[in-house]
């Protein structure tokens, strides 16, 4: 080896052996945090841990190819990489592995996620965005394996909108769409249907995205070749190499020891993707994994004799030591100076890191010791609490639970008692309640004051010359208003561009407003959300189309563990208002059904979930979330969009609230709650239950999450005094969770006459053809013969018995 690195070009054999040194200074920091942490969790200090170890080197180059505006989408052995960009400090390492729950001490997270989960923050503390492009960027990691691909897709594309599209306002986002985006993904995590899918996008799409495989040749106790064909990961993608006739990728391959190889092989691949938006794959190989995958296992139970010694020989740590000294860089008596001063660092930084965990929770301990003393001086029980008191002075270490659960359990022994003593324990209590909980359960919506909830209706307007157009028609042209009104926005899908989407709802957008911002895509659902993410939180507006509700599951996970808990996991550091689009209900046949609502419902919180009952309510809905910035799912109607509607004039206008329900009919005897394409069968049936006497009021839930925020159902059951729920999901779905919310939130129950019921679809998918619709879903007949037989219950004389 030599020294004849592009690193060290244009700067002095003094300044390169510098910089040389400083990265070696990160990658045995980086080592001895990793080694460190193992032990903080095998004494119990820590839950889990999962490191870096053994990926330091080829880290360390990728940082020196970032730039400010880049952005890393990657896993949770990146440790060294964060290090190196100077985004984490082994005192915030460690944080992390506590679950310290305040954002200063731990940055990633506040606690939120497990250890070597990373980030970097994008907005400020009003929920504004943060100049992108002064700083390096971190994608908030998720453990799934290969759910980072899909959003790298997105942050990669950002930069090919910002350098093509004009009239974008790029300041703070982009400079002529020179960021790249940098992915980093294990050998074997490449055996995802992720990963290939999004390795396809990014070849066909172009852009300027490096990916970096960490090649162990293991994937937990699993090797390579039970994972790979050919037991080569850029063996087998040879065929995407880009030659002078096709697009492509560039595939480099080099080995993760070899320092020097690795910063020239980095540099190259930035100049490739920077400069000409082609992706590159970095294909890092010989790597070792010396604490094996996590603390919860040991790697001696499953590798060789012959492989754990190699890993010895070939720790990349070791090797660039040896190359430092064979290229005198620097003399082993120096480096050695050097390991212990970093040795002594990271364990003062470990030290100070749980001091400061403890420090408040001890605060808190003391507290409640003196009220239980207090409290104990004054009760009967005294000799139950005293226990209680020094049960908690034997914990040394004590976690919030510990103090918590001492605190309640004492009111257990004073529960006939009244004291002031008590009074001041149950103040104390509440107030650690009102204060802690928020740590663990903040930000699971925009809690800023500019959240989509706060924004106020606008009703549609019309004149004498408004027309009757298909409900199609008011989309398309609200969404003409709406690229015109926003320069960020795009939109893009299976047959969304040429075609206009399925039902031609952006019908001639693609002409007017280019391929880029009305786009077609492949049919690849997971990257299509994935390029939605991405997009999102490099300040862009991308509206993401999934052409049938019941596609939306091939997205599915990227949705739930990215998209909807990225504002959570980031304690409100990252947002990524993406609008899911897409059309469901009571098309016929199993695969075309879409109402899997009650799924949907409890894996997207975080998301709002919005189920417009006609084309008009959806437009509204696209407004008020552009006018927001948070992330929904729209469902429109799929056989409304040839139904006949008013065009409003004020189409740019138009809002549609989020969380707000609305009474289409009044009634006195029953209310019924329903929504979508359901709810046009309710009206229905109202209308003919007025012929035998029974006056149904009508709400139209319009949102799912959340839901009637207002209460307005309860104010409705307080005059009807019955409630049934009617939606199209399986039995036990979206229905039941619409009675939790009305029976148990707003305290219905306390207004009913007869008992709450629902009427879903019966529990298969739907068959096909009409008669397979009417067997499966709730039909008129349903619906009228379910709202009589609770009246007839009630009023038997009244109304008699149908069969």
């Amino acid at each position: 080896m030599d020294v004849n690195s592009k690193v060290q070009k244009d700067i002095s054999f003094d300044d390169f052996r510098k910089e040389v040194l400083n990265d070696y200074r990160i990658a045995v920091t980086s080592r001895e945090c990793s080694l460190l942490g193992r032990r903080e969790v095998l004494t119990g200090k820590a839950k889990f841990g999962i490191f870096g170890d053994g990926k330091e080197v080829p880290q360390l180059a990728m940082a020196k190819a970032f730039r400010n505006g880049d952005f890393r989408s990657g896993y949770y052995r990146d440790q060294t990489f964060m290090m190196a960009i100077g985004a984490l400090e082994p005192r915030h390492f460690f944080a992390g592995l506590y679950a310290h729950t305040d954002l200063e001490a731990d940055p990633m997270s506040a606690g939120r996620q497990m250890g070597g989960h990373f980030l970097t923050h994008s907005l400020n503390e009003d929920g504004s965005w943060k100049d992108l492009t002064a700083q390096p960027n971190s994608s908030s990691d998720i453990s799934p394996t290969a759910g980072q691909m899909p959003r790298l897709l997105g942050l990669a594309q950002a930069s090919k909108i910002y350098r093509e599209v004009p009239g974008i306002q790029t300041e703070g986002f982009s400079i002529n769409g020179n960021e790249v985006a940098w992915g980093t993904i294990g050998n074997a995590s490449t055996s995802e249907g992720l990963f290939f899918e999004t390795f396809n996008a990014a070849g066909v799409l172009q852009v300027p995205m490096v990916i970096s495989i960490w090649d162990d040749e293991y994937g937990i106790s699993v090797p390579a070749k039970y994972q790979t064909t050919k037991e080569n990961i850029s063996e087998i993608l040879k065929g995407f190499q880009r030659d002078e006739d096709t697009d492509g990728y560039e595939i480099i391959v080099v080995n993760g020891w070899d320092y020097p190889a690795l910063v020239e092989a980095y540099e190259t691949a930035s100049k490739i993707a920077r400069k000409e938006h082609v992706p590159v794959l970095l294909h890092v190989v010989e790597l070792t994994q010396p604490q094996g995958h996590s603390t919860s296992g040991s790697h001696e139970r499953y590798k060789s004799e012959e492989r754990l010694q190699w890993e010895k020989e070939y720790d990349c740590n070791l090797k660039m030591r040896e190359w430092m000294v064979t290229n005198g860089l620097a003399t082993p008596e120096e480096l050695i100076e050097l390991e212990k001063q970093i040795k002594k660092e990271v364990r003062e930084a470990k030290k100070e890191a749980w001091a400061s965990f403890l420090a408040p929770i001890k605060k808190h301990k003391e507290e409640v010791l003196y009220l239980l003393e207090a409290l104990g001086a004054k009760s009967s029980n005294k000799a139950f609490i005293n226990k209680l008191r020094n049960d908690l002075i034997a914990v040394d270490d004590p976690s919030k639970r510990d103090v918590l659960f001492s605190a309640r359990k004492a009111l257990r022994y004073v529960v006939n008692e009244n004291s002031p003593e008590k009074e001041a324990l149950l103040n104390w209590i509440d107030a650690f309640y009102k204060k802690t909980q928020p740590q663990y359960s903040s930000h699971l919506y925009n809690e800023t004051g500019t959240g989509a909830t706060t924004i106020a209706e606008v009703v549609p307007q019309y004149d004498s010359e408004s027309p009757e157009v298909d409900g199609r028609i008011v989309l398309r042209d609200n969404f003409d208003k709406l690229f015109d009104t926003y320069p960020q926005a795009l939109i893009f899908g299976e047959d969304s561009g040429h075609i206009g989407d399925v039902n031609q709802g952006l019908e001639g957008l693609q002409e007017k407003y280019g391929p880029l911002r009305v786009a077609d895509t492949g049919i690849r659902e997971a990257t299509i959300l994935g390029q939605g993410i991405g997009l999102a939180m490099r300040g862009l507006r991308p509206i993401a189309e999934i052409q049938y509700l019941d596609y939306v599951l091939y997205a599915l996970q990227i949705m739930s563990d990215d998209l909807a808990t990225l504002l959570y996991r980031t304690r409100g550091t990252q947002k990524a208002p993406v609008i899911v689009r897409t059309r469901g209900h009571r098309l016929e046949g199993i695969w075309h059904s879409g109402s899997q609502m009650g799924a949907l419902i409890h894996l997207l919180r975080g998301m709002y979930i919005l189920v417009p009952r006609n084309m008009t309510k959806a437009a509204g809905f696209y407004n008020t979330l552009m006018e927001s910035d948070e992330p929904a799912l729209i469902i429109e109607c799929l056989n409304g969009y040839r139904l006949k509607e008013k065009l409003p004039v004020n189409l740019n206008d138009l809002r549609t609230p989020i969380g707000v329900v609305e009474t289409v009919k009044e009634g006195k005897d029953i209310t019924l709650v329903s929504y979508g394409s359901t709810l046009r069968i309710v009206q229905k049936v109202a209308t003919e239950l007025q012929e035998v006497g029974i006056d149904a009021e009508v709400i139209d839930c319009q949102s799912l999450l959340p839901f009637d925020l207002n209460h307005d159902v309860v104010k409705s059951i307080r005059k009807t005094n019955r409630l049934l729920v009617i939606d199209e999901d399986m039995p036990g779905g979206a229905s039941a969770y619409l009675l939790q919310e009305i029976i148990e939130n707003q305290g219905a129950y306390k207004y009913l006459d007869s008992a709450p019921q629902t009427l879903s679809a019966r529990p298969h998918r739907p068959a096909y053809g009409t008669d397979g619709d009417y067997f499966s879903k709730p039909n008129e007949g349903d619906i009228f013969e379910k709202v009589y037989t609770i009246m007839h219950e009630a009023d038997p004389v009244k109304y008699p018995s149908l069969y």
